[in-house]
């Protein structure tokens, strides 16, 4: 619903989100993106999903889900710091989706182009927010440029 907004400089318009709002971080990466969500967002409910990457193959498991109710009505924002392989990606959304959950969109802080063609293959309805494409994987499969691994960056765990 349309809305106008008195900032320092201005009014603004905008839009009220209507639907409920599910944010989902990946663990652990995404945690460290939960509190800013939050603070634009701060009636959304919360959800978790637990992967793990097999660093020798790449390919994530699931150790951990708790989602809210009703997925199938809300706007599902699934947060992860890095969209590297989309393995990881691609298996939160399967599961989101066998969850029920229907309005899906994924907002990271990097990806490469290899894991944004790999989500959009497997899941071309969730539209992907991020404010940095890197180059390329490189042949361990991080992002080049890139950060690494975002969540021993994040936790001092390198």
């Amino acid at each position: 619903m349309p809305l106008t907004v008195e900032t320092p400089i201005g009014p603004a318009d905008g839009l009220r989100i209507g639907p409920d709002v599910v944010v989902v971080p990946v663990l652990r990466a995404g945690l460290g993106m939960l509190d800013a969500v939050l603070e634009l967002i701060p009636g959304a409910r919360v959800g978790h999903i637990g992967l793990q990457r097999d660093e020798s193959t790449a390919i994530a498991s699931q150790y951990y889900s708790k989602l809210p109710k009703n997925l199938q009505s809300s706007v599902v924002l699934m947060i992860d710091p890095m969209l590297a392989t989309g393995g990881s990606a691609v298996a939160a959304l399967d599961h989101l989706a066998k969850e029920g959950a229907r309005d899906i969109r994924m907002i990271c802080i990097v990806a490469a182009p290899e894991g944004i063609d790999v989500v959009q293959r497997h899941h071309p309805g969730v539209r992907i927010y991020t404010p940095a494409i890197d180059r390329q994987l490189n042949e361990h499969k991080y992002i080049v440029p890139g950060l690494g691994d975002f969540g021993d960056r994040l936790y001092g765990t390198l």
